[in-house]
């Protein structure tokens, strides 16, 4: 992550640009709240987004989920976050089908944990399969389903993030999967990581994480395996914020919470979110869901 400017050295022009809420850019952006209704459910679910493509000279590769789904009798609220490289296919298969197999696990209601491990292994298997269509590049995932408004699913590939605030404390639901990191996995599997002056540690010296799916000409050194994490939604549990990494190279998780905390409109405080990270000069492209409870 890269180290955030301290606000006394951002320029005039900058400072502008953040309380007029201006981002360059229109980008996708909106917001929702569950329409569902159902005996089981605690908290009400209510979400907004902001996406802006990045200053990298490649076109948006990074996708969202964020919909609400009834099924079994449960609500469930489906949000994602998908950063991809090498051209945008990998991503646009992942938000048209990842959730569907999550979902049609038969094992899903009795064992969320290994349904997730399982549909990502299994859509990795699918992307690797169909390399023709959807080409050799890949995408790093966070994924969060909110099961009746009351239990929280949070799985994740890459180096996109979850950040909840509990009590105005920012706590990390997911793991970046940085090569450094697992360095002794990717050794054994024949690949090296390379950690080159001025750069970030690559695997074989090209990609920044050590898993996504995709990437077939990397992939026996790349692991599908995501983390898994269950959290239950009490009253101390304000929102989740998930975002790729254009976000998270310029800005620690408790400036996140702190920056938003008092923006109780979901899309508003996503727009806050990219559009700081603009300012802070971030090149890549920056995608941000926002998950509120009441």
């Amino acid at each position: 992550m890269g180290k955030t400017r301290p606000c006394e050295s951002r320029s005039f022009l900058g400072m502008i640009k953040v309380c007029a809420c201006w981002d360059g850019s229109s980008g996708d952006t909106g917001r929702g709240k569950s329409k569902f209704k159902s005996d089981t459910c605690t908290n009400k679910v209510y979400h907004g987004f902001h996406l802006v493509e990045g200053q990298s000279g490649h076109d948006m590769e990074d996708y969202h989920v964020a919909e609400y789904r009834k099924k079994k009798g449960h609500v469930l609220g489906l949000f994602a976050i998908f950063d991809g490289h090498l051209g945008d296919r990998v991503p646009s298969y992942l938000k048209t089908n990842l959730f569907d197999n999550i979902l049609n696990e038969p094992i899903f209601w009795e064992d969320p944990e290994t349904a997730i491990k399982k549909a990502y292994h299994s859509t990795d298997k699918d992307i690797l399969e169909n390399s023709v269509q959807l080409g050799p590049g890949g995408s790093t995932a966070v994924t969060a389903i909110v099961i009746d408004g009351k239990d929280l699913w949070v799985a994740n590939i890459g180096d996109s993030r979850a950040v909840m605030c509990k009590c105005g404390t920012a706590e990390q639901l997911t793991v970046d999967h940085e090569p450094h990191n697992e360095r002794t996995r990717i050794r054994k599997q024949g690949g090296f990581v390379t950690n080159f002056p001025g750069d970030v540690p690559r695997v074989n010296g090209q990609l920044a994480v050590a898993r996504a799916f995709g990437d077939g000409n990397l992939k026996a050194h790349l692991s599908s395996e995501p983390d898994v994490r269950r959290v239950s939604i009490d009253p101390i549990i304000e929102f989740v914020v998930l975002a790729s990494d254009g976000l998270w190279k310029v800005m620690n998780n408790q400036e996140a919470v702190d920056m938003v905390r008092a923006i109780k409109d979901p899309q508003a405080a996503a727009k806050r979110l990219t559009t700081e990270a603009l300012v802070r000069n971030s090149k890549d492209d920056i995608s941000c869901v926002v998950i509120r409870f009441a």
